[in-house]
């Protein structure tokens, strides 16, 4: 028996440590949310299936401790360590990081494993230890959220000693004016453009990278927050309704930006009212006196903002690129492949003429609003012409990368519906091989399908080569790119991106390719 016993746990020693850090790593690229960790499971139960077959063996196991059945389990112990060490070794896009608070929940994960075993041992079970190892190895498909709830007590504690460090902190800085932006898609753009213009005549602050969360606003101003920063830039994400109500109740914004509102993150927001109810608790946390710029070309905000609750305060501020209105508009656009031009006009008639670097007409609608606020924080028209020749497509978000006969086409961060078919018609413009390498759009609740299918409509009409990522996820969008008649032998599957681009590199044909990355998945999809 102590045989039988010692092959068990020499097996499940590493399977266990295998299948919690694929699990953490999930768990943690799932915002450490257990609602969404739970649904996430249940999505990817193919993934994982192993782990529930082996959950229920070790339970048949423990309940009937024949021979048979624990050879058979040494055998799913073995499969699993083969399988995870894989996995462990896959160059995944977005790796593990050991933060302080994923380390607290190893240790609470570790202290629960080694108090059950104990607790079997002492009870005399050693005829059940066999089936308990896989039980136990098993049980890391849900250890995290159990972890999780048990070590909600501290990390609250925490978080709220980071948040009151951070608001003590902002209230230190004399004169410091908070700008909140917001929106479906288009905020991290609009905040770095807000930057490179606003710097050149204040002290400014952004949340770096894709920082929109309330202890990622907390890391910035902790440690970025300086005496002499006149304006903070603060990007405010959110996937559930309060998520920016949270944030705003921190950092107390003085003016918001609006960028857009869209079906993104529709399985957390369930429709679009919660949708829009959520980016305008920005214009909710607005004192009197705040300015709210908003993108009219957006018939949901257009919609949200003419609410009798916005009547009064705060002062709205429009900004147009495709129609017009009171506001702040773009006229005589030109596009080409080496950037856009575009006349600003402001409510007072004031006029100017702009060139950037950026491509595609959709950049137009961010850059102006950048422009809006910039004007009203007193910067002149003439003043903001070289600022925005120098803003730079924000890391992988229609950023143009030369490779000799090959220009990467970078739109990669996240895909969205509006992003996606102005990403497809900003290729469309290029002269050359047009190629599209996606993988589709996520998180669109029980639309995602009819988006990804109505998006291969747009690709259809926009590239020569349609290369596909992932079988089953982008079934929509090859049927929608079928049935525009696109050639069949163009629309092409493959199980991985290297697998696409090393394609698209080979594909032989006169003239510059260019290969447009429309979005990247994470692991967890």
């Amino acid at each position: 028996m102590i045989i039988r016993v010692l092959i068990a746990v020499v097996l499940a020693v590493p399977a266990y440590f295998y299948t919690m850090r694929y699990n953490m790593h999930m768990f943690q690229q799932n915002g450490y949310k257990n609602k969404e960790h739970l649904h996430w499971l249940k999505k990817k139960f193919r993934l994982q299936w192993i782990l529930y077959f082996g959950l229920a063996l070790g339970i048949v196991t423990c309940v009937f401790p024949y021979l048979a059945l624990e050879i058979f389990e040494y055998l799913i112990l073995l499969v699993i360590i083969v399988v995870y060490r894989a996995m462990k070794r896959m160059n995944t896009k977005k790796k593990l990081v050991y933060t302080a608070r994923v380390k607290r929940l190893l240790a609470t994960e570790l202290i629960l494993t080694a108090a059950v075993f104990a607790l079997v041992c002492g009870l005399g079970g050693m005829k059940r230890i066999p089936g308990l190892c896989l039980i136990l190895v098993s049980v890391n498909l849900f250890l995290d959220i159990v972890a999780n709830v048990i070590n909600h007590p501290m990390e609250a504690g925490i978080n709220q000693h980071y948040i009151n460090d951070a608001v003590r902190k902002l209230k230190s800085v004399p004169g410091l004016t908070v700008i909140g932006v917001t929106g479906s898609y288009g905020k991290t753009s609009v905040k770095f453009y807000l930057q490179t213009l606003l710097q050149e005549k204040y002290n400014v602050l952004v949340t770096p990278e894709s920082f929109n969360t309330p202890m990622g606003v907390v890391r910035t101003i902790r440690g970025s927050l300086k005496p002499t920063t006149e304006i903070f830039v603060c990007e405010m994400g959110a996937r559930h309704v309060g998520d920016i109500k949270e944030i705003c109740d921190m950092v107390h914004p003085d003016h918001g930006v609006i960028t857009s509102i869209g079906p993104q993150h529709l399985e957390t927001f369930f429709n679009m009212e919660n949708i829009q109810k959520t980016k305008f608790e920005l214009a909710d946390a607005l004192p009197e006196g705040g300015m709210l710029f908003l993108n009219g070309d957006n018939d949901y905000i257009q919609q949200q903002a003419a609410s009798p609750a916005y009547d009064q305060t705060p002062e709205k501020i429009f900004y147009y690129s495709e129609t017009e209105g009171t506001g702040y508009c773009a006229k005589d656009v030109k596009v080409s492949q080496l950037g856009t031009e575009f006349t600003v006009v402001t409510p007072d008639g004031e006029s100017e003429r702009f060139q950037m670097r950026l491509i595609g007409a959709h950049n137009v609608i961010n850059v102006v609003g950048a422009i809006a606020v910039a004007h009203k924080m007193g910067m002149t028209l003439q003043e903001l012409r070289i600022p925005v020749r120098r803003i730079e497509p924000v890391p992988h978000r229609m950023q143009m990368r030369e490779h000799g006969l090959v220009t990467i086409i970078d739109d990669a961060y996240n895909s969205n519906p509006v992003g996606s078919r102005a990403a497809v018609e900003t290729l469309a413009m290029f002269d050359g091989i047009r190629i599209l390498i996606t993988p589709g759009m996520v998180e669109l609740g029980d639309k995602e399908a009819e988006y990804n299918h109505k998006f291969g409509n747009y690709a259809a009409d926009c590239c020569d080569y349609i290369l596909l990522v992932g079988r089953r996820h982008t079934e929509p969008i090859r049927e929608g790119v079928l049935e525009k008649g696109f050639p069949e032998e163009k629309c092409l599957v493959f199980d991985k991106l290297e697998e696409a681009v090393s394609y698209a590199y080979a594909i032989k044909g006169q003239g510059h390719k260019y290969i447009l990355l429309e979005n990247d998945l994470t692991d967890n999809y």
